[in-house]
């Protein structure tokens, strides 16, 4: 099924600024050149922009790529994203959860799972 992301292995949030205006190509390139990493692996990608109001997700299924956009309202807010740069941050299930509901994913407080 396209864009089934519960087929990721893994979830690799790219941290710092990311130029949403970057398609897949451009995206893949972020992931091998600076990340040094297969962008072809079993994983979700996460990218966010400066306003931190949209985020991408590239995906690699067998026959091609996916790149999953959400943007979200002006009344639902920001994404909490780390800015550190030239970082990439492997999530858990939870904590990317808690990203695309809003929630830091530093939550010092819950119980960890792993």
């Amino acid at each position: 099924m396209i864009g089934d992301i519960t087929v990721a292995d893994e979830i690799y949030i790219v941290c710092g600024y990311t130029d949403m205006r970057k398609s897949i190509d451009g995206l893949c390139a972020i992931v091998s050149d600076k990340l040094h990493m297969d962008p072809k692996r079993s994983s979700l990608f996460l990218f966010c922009g400066r306003r931190c109001d949209r985020i991408k997700i590239l995906m690699w299924e067998p026959d091609g790529f996916v790149l999953i956009y959400k943007r979200l309202s002006v009344a639902e807010g920001r994404y909490r994203w780390p800015r550190s740069h030239d970082e990439v941050r492997n999530l858990t299930w939870r904590e990317f959860d808690w990203l695309l509901s809003g929630i830091d994913i530093e939550q010092p407080k819950a119980i960890r799972t792993s």
